[in-house]
């Protein structure tokens, strides 16, 4: 395969001739250029491409300046067997695009052969894109970040005004910023604001993709997050760069929403099907499914690995971006042979200028062979812990035999990322997420209901080690809201109190409920979408209190795994040290972790308690303080008792001077 040129060679840019138009393929016999007028609707001209030696086929348009919307057409055998789809009918958009003009939707036209889908099919828009030096990262590993999905998150906001509710743009309301700031935020991790389209299933069930995590596009935005384009996101990355909180996108490069053989002809499948997606070997018309998404994007061929660099230099230079999540990063390091950390496009992210000290981070699995990557990859990537949050959720529960493994989540989960030699942990530890139950939930519903899906509560998982406090759901039971509260409160402290980066999802901190469904990506509705008025304040408060003690004592923060030297200490709650029976009793259900750290307040050295009672009744806590110190509780009703640890909850105590 010829390499590509440079990053700029392909897409739409305009230069002092007009505007040149180049896209890749190396299966099509020929490609048109459709140029449309300016309110998108009627097409204009169709004008054929000249290839060149690099199978990139190109066309200058002296008359096409900023503004213009285009699409292509490309021509070739149709022969799915063959991996071989072109078919002129259907209009298909850039790969390169970085404007759309409206949104995607699913139609059954859009998969058959021969039926023109010029009416259904988004036009890309040239833009002269505003490139900026990129800005130091906003963001240092040990920090909090708070997954978002932006429409959700901001719709039903009192304050937002109408006119950007569930926009991009509503992340920069001041009644947002000042939500982010007082519970602590370093970084918001933006849910996908790539163009997407809804899986086929889902129209006729009347439901609609509400997380964008089927992507088309992706350097293009989607109108619906993101109706003023790139420019809308620069503005909303500098409002909350202004306030200290940084910016990662949650990008999808796995598979697109082109779906599997009866998916759609819509880009880069209609473009050069063989060069973008995996194929099994001598079988080119069996799509490889590593996603469980229909395809897997061919991450290890050099005109994806430029694309995939290419859009994310885009988010980095155009809009400012500190970093990005990669939804089943392990696609990324895949060839035939399988997953590599030393992969082609791994290593070129990490060597890259503009993208060498952005955060990385990998959500570390897929489905298929050898998927599971946790702990492997290169650093400075650091990884979503689905073993931290499953140990701590156990833990929780009430499983037995789980006080070992909920110490090492909280020293940074060594046994993991200490692999291949490395001395810090690279965890992102977390115990909800847009995936599965909210933290709510996970302590009201001992199942999933996901009977809105449409699939008879088979979709979603189906072990969540989750508990209900003995009532399914919803209830007026008192005592039952109290101990579902007691144990958010707890996981939370738990969560803030593990050596690593921590990450929350939006309204988590308030006791946000999906009533029980556990894969709501399908739900653009009030299943979703936050209620601020229904989130609870102390709950809120309770988070902003962890988020003050993590940054006042930075040994919480650090990245560092403990070495013995006095840095950590695992206690019993009467001061005395964990024995061999302690961890292996089924009975142990309280545990501290004693850690030297820096005291940012008392500007000095000093020690921090962090006693976990999961018990259903309270415990006295007695550590021994040095000579010419006190311990101080530190947290809500344990600094109102000192020396107790109410049951379940956890108590953070500091050796006072």
């Amino acid at each position: 395969m010829s390499n590509i040129t440079a990053p700029s060679s392909l897409g739409a840019v305009i230069g002092d001739d007009g505007t040149t138009f180049s896209v890749f393929s190396a299966t099509a016999s020929g490609i048109e250029l459709c140029l449309f007028d300016e309110t998108g609707e009627q097409e204009l001209r169709r004008l054929p491409m000249q290839r060149g030696e690099d199978n990139v086929h190109r066309l200058t348009v002296p008359d096409a300046g900023a503004g213009t919307r285009y699409g292509y057409r490309a021509w070739g055998r149709y022969e799915p067997d063959q991996g071989l789809w072109f078919d002129p009918a259907k209009l298909l958009v850039d790969p390169y695009a970085i404007e759309l003009d409206r949104p995607f939707r699913h139609d059954a036209h859009l998969m058959h052969f021969g039926e023109d889908t010029t009416d259904l099919v988004p036009r890309a828009i040239v833009i002269e894109p505003s490139r900026h030096q990129p800005e130091p990262v906003h963001f240092t590993p040990g920090g909090l970040i708070y997954e978002v999905a932006a429409k959700p998150f901001t719709m039903r906001h009192p304050d937002v005004p109408e006119a950007i509710c569930g926009t991009v743009a509503a992340l920069a309301h001041p009644a947002i910023i000042a939500h982010l700031k007082r519970i602590g935020v370093s970084a918001v991790e933006l849910m996908p604001i790539t163009a997407w389209i809804d899986e086929r299933h889902l129209p006729s069930l009347g439901l609609s993709n509400g997380w964008g995590y089927n992507p088309i596009a992706f350097m293009a935005l989607d109108p619906r997050l993101v109706p003023g384009g790139v420019r809308e996101l620069r503005e909303t990355v500098d409002a909350l760069h202004e306030e200290g909180i940084g910016v990662i996108l949650d990008l999808v490069f796995n598979h697109s929403g082109e779906s599997d053989r009866w998916g759609t002809n819509l880009s880069m499948r209609g473009l050069d099907n063989l060069t973008y997606y995996r194929h099994a070997t001598d079988q080119p018309g069996n799509l490889i499914n590593d996603t469980g998404c229909g395809n897997t994007i061919a991450c290890d061929n050099p005109v994806v690995r430029r694309l995939i660099l290419d859009s994310l230099r885009h988010f980095v230079l155009s809009a400012g971006v500190d970093g990005f999540r990669f939804d089943l990063g392990s696609i990324l390091g895949r060839d035939m042979g399988g997953f590599s950390r030393d992969a082609a496009l791994l290593q070129e992210m990490l060597a890259d200028p503009v993208l060498k000290d952005r955060v990385l981070i990998a959500e570390p699995w897929d489905i298929g062979p050898g998927g599971y990557q946790l702990g492997n990859f290169p650093p400075p990537f650091l990884e979503w812990n689905d073993r931290a949050r499953d140990d701590i959720r156990r833990h929780w529960r009430g499983d037995e035999h789980t006080v070992g493994a909920l110490a090492t989540v909280l020293a940074g989960s060594s046994d993991i990322f200490s692999r291949h030699g490395l001395t810090n942990t690279r965890s992102v530890n977390f115990i909800a997420a847009h995936d599965g139950f909210t933290l709510m939930d996970l302590v009201s519903y001992a199942e999933k209901h996901n009977e809105a899906n449409g699939e008879e509560n088979r979709d979603g998982h189906n072990e969540n080690y989750s508990w209900n406090n003995g009532i399914e759901g919803k209830t007026n039971d008192a005592e039952v809201l109290g101990w579902r509260k007691r144990d958010v409160k707890g996981l939370l402290s738990t969560l803030f109190a593990t050596r690593g980066t921590v990450m929350m999802s939006a309204g988590d901190e308030g006791g946000r409920s999906q009533g029980g469904n556990n894969n709501a990506y399908c739900q653009d509705n009030d299943i979703t979408y936050v209620d601020w008025a229904a989130l609870d304040d102390r709950l809120v408060e309770h988070t902003a209190a962890l988020s003050a003690i993590r940054a006042r004592f930075d040994g919480l923060r650090e990245q560092a795994f403990f070495i013995g030297n006095g840095d950590v200490e695992w206690l019993r709650f009467d001061g005395e040290p964990m024995s061999v029976g302690d961890w292996e009793s089924s009975q142990t259900d309280t545990l501290v972790m004693m850690i030297a750290t820096n005291d940012a307040l008392q500007e000095r050295t000093t020690r921090l308690a962090i006693a976990i009672n999961r018990s259903h009744a309270p415990h006295a806590t007695r550590f021994a303080a040095k000579d010419d110190a006190s311990w101080q509780a530190l947290l809500g009703e344990e600094a109102a008792k000192p020396g107790i640890t109410p049951a379940r909850s956890v108590s953070f105590h500091a050796e006072i001077y």
